[in-house]
């Protein structure tokens, strides 16, 4: 129903994720983040085609959840693809995740909803509220090849014979990927699900840049509580000659920390301020192994 306009004095404080919102950490594949990013809907205005068909009218209505936020992505992810006719999905999702915001129209940081309302983490809102300007103009992006989703289909324990039947034609052997591979697939994000107090993990990250052809970009780090990130090198270079520059990423930790992920980012801003391209970050320690673990 439609009726007269109100006129609200202030700022309603926007974005908040519904309680119903799904939340990770993922549990088939805990160093994939999820969710990836966050955006609107809730109480949507849409339209959309009535059961019967046949009637030929259209209805309007408001739709809330996944039946709004998907199609909210997946427009912005074509608008994506009519700019950047070769870029892949991957890196269509590096631009979406990497530009993302984290903080609400009032300035502060984005927060959930649930028992006990709290600022929202990259387990709530994955990078952030879906921001399609800045995804446009990422300046970096981590790019995929189907040769790195079967080196991670591997590690996780999948048979040559059932990636070759249900995703390539090519033929594929799998080795022996240690679960270590699962950590490096070339992700916007990083997870570890189970840094050991006593065990380093490195991690390594490959970054294109789509930006200007000469610059420059310093790494910007917020560790998670009670872990030290070292990220080498901390400079990264590009020019005519190099596009792509890899990176790696050591996490340690000497806390008794038990069970919980902590969570920060990794932010490699351009020289110019001109580009942030911001990685979500969630680690969590673990004293002992845990029966999942061995």
């Amino acid at each position: 129903m439609l009726s007269s306009p109100n006129t609200v004095i202030g700022k309603w404080t926007s974005p908040r994720v519904a309680t119903f919102s799904s939340r990770g950490p993922s549990s088939l594949t805990p160093a994939v983040l999820k969710p990836d990013i966050a955006a609107p809907g809730v109480d949507i205005l849409a339209a959309f085609p009535p059961i019967d068909s046949k009637s030929g009218k259209g209805y309007y209505t408001m739709l809330s959840g996944t039946s709004m936020a998907c199609p909210h992505v997946a427009g912005i992810a074509a608008l994506i693809k009519s700019l950047h006719r070769n870029w892949s999905p991957a890196a269509i999702r590096s631009a979406l995740v990497t530009t993302a915001s984290q903080t609400g129209t009032d300035g502060s940081n984005i927060s959930a909803g649930g028992p006990n309302r709290k600022a929202a983490d990259p387990f709530d809102i994955g990078g952030g509220q879906v921001n399609p300007i800045r995804a446009m103009d990422p300046g970096l992006i981590y790019d995929i090849s189907t040769e790195d989703y079967v080196e991670y289909l591997c590690s996780l324990g999948y048979r040559a014979s059932m990636i070759i039947t249900r995703l390539t034609e090519i033929e594929i052997t799998c080795g022996s990927q240690k679960r270590q591979a699962g950590l490096n697939l070339n992700l916007p994000s990083i997870t570890i699900p189970n840094l050991k107090t006593t065990t380093p993990v490195t991690v390594r990250r490959t970054v294109t840049n789509v930006g200007e052809v000469d610059s420059v970009y310093e790494a910007v780090v917020e560790a998670p509580g009670g872990v030290e990130m070292r990220v080498e090198p901390q400079v990264l270079r590009f020019d005519t000659i190099t596009e792509t520059v890899s990176f790696e990423v050591t996490f340690l930790s000497g806390q008794r920390v038990h069970g919980d992920y902590k969570f920060g980012s990794l932010t490699w801003v351009e020289v110019d301020g001109k580009h942030r391209v911001r990685s979500p970050v969630a680690v969590r320690v673990l004293r002992f192994d845990s029966y999942a673990d061995v």
